[in-house]
């Protein structure tokens, strides 16, 4: 049988209008359909891969790609814009309209959720950190100051969307307005509405809805908007609620949650696919269109993860940093690979779907390997890296956001160093840091390393870690004209929290005074270490790097990949290491912990090359002597210490 494509069944005979909502079940071009759609994110994965994902998703059964749009990333710094033709790391995965554009050719229709807040399990929900520079500032609300600068995003980013819509010739079938706005169970049309206005004034002109779990109550729904629900378990008991708060309208589930994210310091998260695929066959007969969240999820490569509060008040004891690795246990792992429940998504959705068009054979896997292990052959302390960095004199603390760097953009990610130089520091001295870390800090005297190694999660209730407000810190040695090191990790921001923490997002120091003994220090040097790009790229060349292989305390190291042939994906296996990030050709690529439970950094094949490849570690504590890779995934489960490896259909086992 010669079925049409996507696109030539739903657009034979001229576009005419878009996705409606207007009956009990959804048309497009006064076509019927059920939305079979699974989220990805693009800049989650690398460009070169796109394609192959997307055609994987499409060779389920899948017509449309959902995906979200970070801010942060589009605009790094005020009114400096990148979407694909910039300068900035993430470059790559910025080309937004190429994604949109790729995923027609592949006959698939896309949902666009365009924020301002993402969630996302991203850094501050995908908003801007120099949003922080401006005081007062209320994100998410009808503040006049937040919408100036959400209007004037959205200026251009509409621009580049609009002309991409469905009814234009383009992909796009339908816009989100904010995203699970109910959850904050704040009742501010005003604010809606603004973001309404803005879509429709730049226009945009397919379906809009809004998406909230069903049981939260209806606060984030508006009137004559479609209503879609969010939820992973119970799908009869929501389904029924979301079809009496809308009768005689369409149902669409817009994040059926497939698996979920890991925070580091946890077991790895798995939903076995008995219960994914009930679930998923229930939605499907009841019946309701769905979206996958997450059908592929990538990595949040960088300093991109996010975090989540645990508990709805501000403190820091409920701080929850992710992982970089987002496999999110969805049907495409992180490296692309096929999983049973990619088989058992296949299976339904050809079981409930009732209007059938032509799908790709499904694409083969890519492969990996284990590249032979290399050893650590110089090092940079940390003494030396601040020589690198601009240095801002300060009489008190202040937090990343406000330095005066990056065109008044401030430092969004990485580490912030507080130094005090010439200072006197009698013997059992006790040092505090009033208030809470954001997010970890380790303390260096002389260059020395004070803080105790991290080696258990016990010691996330000591000092120098997130959970612990007023930290203090025992020096037992007498110390004239002292260099006190206060280096400060940025974790990742809060992206789901209420309103009052997303407010309170600043990095570093900030929140009171560092005493000693009672007194405050004041006079400080303040150094950010950001780790861009062209930066590191830089350091590898020009920096005078020691011969010396071990060092205790924070600090670089390096090591040389090379490779022969044509390169191919790979992970790096940090077991050995303790704390810090990985850094690759000059991109970061992961953090690492040893609490797990990721222990091995997806590391894709386009961020290496033919020939020298330069591997950076920047150490916390003390330094494995060499970096081991694997072809695999690695997860440790916290609770009973056993390692876990990702289920795929087709490991290579090359070591």
């Amino acid at each position: 049988m010669n079925l049409p494509t996507l696109y030539e069944y739903y657009t034979c005979g001229g576009i005419t209008s878009g996705l409606s909502a207007s009956n009990s079940y959804f048309t497009l071009n006064n076509r019927n359909i059920s939305i079979y759609s699974g989220a990805m994110h693009y800049f989650r994965v690398p460009s070169e891969y796109w394609r192959d994902r997307l055609r994987k998703m499409r060779a389920t059964g899948l017509n449309a790609v959902e995906t979200y749009i970070p801010w942060n990333l589009h605009e790094p710094e005020p009114r400096v814009y990148d979407f694909g033709n910039g300068t900035s790391d993430f470059g790559n995965m910025l080309n937004l309209e190429q994604f949109l554009k790729t995923a027609q050719e592949e006959d698939l229709f896309t949902i666009i959720r365009p924020g301002p807040y993402i969630c996302a399990e991203w850094e501050w929900g995908g908003l801007p950190s120099w949003l922080l520079r401006t005081n007062g500032i209320r994100v998410r609300t009808s503040d006049n100051i937040f919408i100036k600068f959400v209007e004037r995003y959205f200026r251009l980013l509409l621009h580049i969307l609009s002309v991409l819509q469905f009814t234009k010739g383009g992909s796009i079938i339908a816009f989100q307005i904010e995203n699970e706005y109910g959850s904050l169970r704040r009742k501010d049309q005003k604010y809606l509405k603004h973001l309404k206005r803005i879509l429709r004034r730049h226009r945009i002109v397919e379906l809009l809805f809004t998406s909230d779990g069903p049981s939260v109550g209806t606060t984030g729904q508006m009137p004559n908007i479609l209503s879609t629900g969010n939820f992973q378990a119970e799908p009869q008991q929501e389904l029924e609620i979301m079809a009496g708060t809308q009768p005689g309208k369409p149902l669409m589930v817009m994040e059926y949650w497939a698996g979920w994210f890991d925070h580091w310091g946890e077991s790895h998260n798995q939903i076995i696919n008995t219960d994914y695929s009930y679930t998923l066959g229930t939605i499907l007969r009841f019946p309701a269109s769905v979206n996958l969240y997450m059908f592929h999820g990538g990595t949040s490569f960088g300093f991109m993860n996010g975090a989540n509060y645990a508990n709805k008040y501000c403190g820091q004891e409920g701080y929850q940093p992710d992982t970089t690795s987002y496999d999110y246990d969805a049907p495409l792992s992180e490296n692309g690979d096929y999983t049973d429940k990619y088989y058992s998504t296949k299976r339904l959705i050809n079981r409930y779907n009732q209007y059938r068009t032509r799908l790709p054979l499904m694409p083969g896997l890519s492969k990996r390997t284990a590249y032979k292990l290399i050893n650590i052959h110089s090092m940079l302390p940390l003494e030396e890296l601040l020589g690198k960095l601009p240095q801002i004199t300060c009489r008190t603390l202040m937090p990343m956001e406000l330095l005066p760097i990056n065109n008044g953009a401030g430092q969004s990610y990485g580490y912030i160093i507080y130094r005090k130089v010439n200072l006197y520091i009698p013997a059992n001295s006790l040092l505090r840091i009033m208030g809470y870390v954001s997010d970890t800090v380790v303390v260096l005297i002389n260059g020395v390393l004070k803080s105790k190694v991290l080696e258990s999660m016990k010691d996330l209730n000591h000092f120098g870690y997130y959970r612990l407000n007023n930290s203090y810190l025992i020096i037992d040695s007498e110390y004239l004209n002292a260099t006190l090191d206060l280096v400060v990790e940025n974790a990742g921001r809060v992206n789901y929290g209420s309103l009052k923490q997303l407010h309170h997002q600043y990095k570093g120091l900030w929140q009171g005074p560092v005493l000693l003994n009672c007194e405050p220090i004041e006079d400080w040097y303040i150094y950010p270490l950001e780790f861009k790009k062209q930066w590191n790229l830089e350091l590898t060349s020009m920096a005078k790097w020691s011969d010396s292989k071990f060092f205790q305390g924070p600090a670089l190291y390096r090591a040389t990949l090379i490779i022969s042939g044509k390169p191919v994906d790979t992970y790096v296996d940090m077991r050995n290491w303790i704390k810090g990030i990985i850094i690759v050709n000059g991109f970061v690529l992961s953090r690492y912990c040893k609490l797990g439970p990721q222990q091995a950094a997806y590391l894709p094949a386009p961020f290496l090359k033919t020939g020298a490849n330069d591997i950076l570690v920047f150490e916390h504590f003390e330094n494995g002597d060499f970096i081991r890779f694997v072809n695999r995934p690695l997860f440790e489960n916290i609770e009973n210490k056993q390692e876990m490896y990702a289920k795929t259909l087709n490991i290579y086992l090359d070591d």
